[in-house]
């Protein structure tokens, strides 16, 4: 993957554009808050079917990226699994940086 969208997230989390854990993840998207959800290669299964579940119900376009690692670090906080996007320039800009990776 690019690192690209990487700094684009650590942007939206500076600008407190994000939502961090599983369960505010959820409530985020349930009140269509979450624009975007990203969720780390390595999140265990449970957590990722419930993730994605609820984001294909909702329709908020969802991306399985790197790991837990980078996706950590790319905001500064340590062992996320999951982040939410809550505005729509961020979340428009990383769905664009994310099929590029994804095609390219």
């Amino acid at each position: 993957m690019s690192g690209n969208y990487l700094n684009l997230i650590g942007l939206a989390m500076r600008a407190g554009q994000c939502t961090l854990g599983e369960e505010s993840i959820i409530k985020d998207i349930q009140k269509k808050k979450a624009k975007l959800v990203l969720i780390a290669g390595d999140t265990g299964k449970q957590t990722k079917k419930k993730l994605t579940d609820k984001c294909s119900f909702y329709e908020i376009p969802c991306y399985v990226v790197d790991d837990r690692d980078t996706l950590s670090q790319a905001i500064g906080k340590a062992g996320r699994v999951a982040i939410a996007v809550l505005d729509q320039g961020f979340a428009k800009k990383l769905q664009s940086l994310l099929d590029e990776s994804i095609r390219g």
